[in-house]
């Protein structure tokens, strides 16, 4: 079963504390147990490493706490307040940011926030309440993830704009920017029109050269998938030049075939395609570079121990 929003834990996170002072870390557990939950649910991770179910439980037991639900007496443990006691004395069938709209202290908490944000964007804090199912955090990381995706697109449709000299060029940048080549200069180089037997690049991992990558670049529109056969011809150029390995990347796919092939050969051939290139080209900040960065940062609890 899919992890619950942290709208819905909040009243489970509520309950944990109903007879007296709780440990935030035995409620996670205790909660992954009631869900019922198999054991690649419980250690589902965010992109940061968080642990999704305990992310969503601290957005819940915070967002309670803002409410005046709970208090948080010391270190990672919380219990009930007056008003707490209150609510689930009135037995009720779900707790969300709608019912704690009620209290003006959290009230105050959404203003807040609401005031922080740009006048041009669509405010967290001042959308309906109940209709933000994800968590602030999960919500920046959706849209981060939303802004790569909308980046990798751009970047390959730019790279099939250039030319293939450029294409090759931009190969051996991203390998060296990869960290292969190590420490020789000049280890990577682009062989263009002086290119043969269908080799259009090389990464000395040495300074003798004794342990080279050999590349081959293909620049083709999305439609044009590569088959088995341009591997078979790759392999056959590795083979000419005594090569035990080379990469095969494109701007466009390869078909089943074709990766069939790649794994079967006696060399080993890396493909790389327009998707995994343009991932790449990203995280080694290759064709792009970081605009703003954005950090984001909790309570540090042994700190406060």
């Amino acid at each position: 079963m899919a992890i619950p929003d942290y709208q819905s834990l909040m009243l489970p996170v509520l309950r944990a504390a109903a007879k007296g002072e709780v440990r935030l870390g035995y409620v996670v557990e205790q909660l992954a147990d009631e869900l019922h939950l198999s054991e690649d649910e419980r250690t589902e991770l965010l992109p940061s490493g968080t642990q999704t179910l305990a992310n969503r439980v601290g957005w819940a037991k915070t967002y309670l706490a803002k409410a005046g639900l709970i208090a948080s007496n010391r270190r990672a443990h919380y219990s009930l307040t007056e008003r707490g006691r209150e609510v689930l004395a009135s037995n009720p069938a779900r707790i969300d940011n709608n019912l704690l709209m009620k209290f003006e202290e959290f009230r105050q908490f959404r203003d807040r926030s609401a005031s922080k944000l740009p006048a041009q964007s669509v405010p967290l804090a001042m959308l309906p309440p109940a209709e933000v199912k994800e968590t602030p955090d999960e919500i920046i990381r959706e849209a981060h993830k939303q802004l790569e995706t909308a980046l990798a697109e751009e970047l390959i449709d730019r790279v099939r704009q250039m030319s293939p000299a450029f294409f090759e060029r931009l190969v051996i940048r991203l390998l060296l920017s990869m960290g292969y080549g190590g420490s020789v200069e000049e280890a990577g180089r682009a062989l263009g029109r002086s290119g043969d037997d269908g080799v259009d690049g090389v990464v000395d991992q040495d300074a003798l050269g004794l342990d080279r990558v050999y590349v081959q670049a293909k620049r083709y529109s999305d439609s044009h998938s590569i088959g088995a056969g341009a591997v078979r011809d790759f392999f056959g150029s590795l083979d000419r030049h005594k090569a035990a390995k080379g990469l095969l990347v494109t701007t466009s796919s390869f078909s089943s075939s074709a990766k069939e092939t790649a794994e079967f050969l006696s060399k080993r051939i890396v493909l790389i395609d327009g998707v995994q290139l343009a991932k790449l080209m990203i995280r080694y900040d290759v064709g792009c570079k970081v605009e703003e960065a954005i950090y984001l940062k909790k309570v540090d609890e042994d700190f406060f121990g």
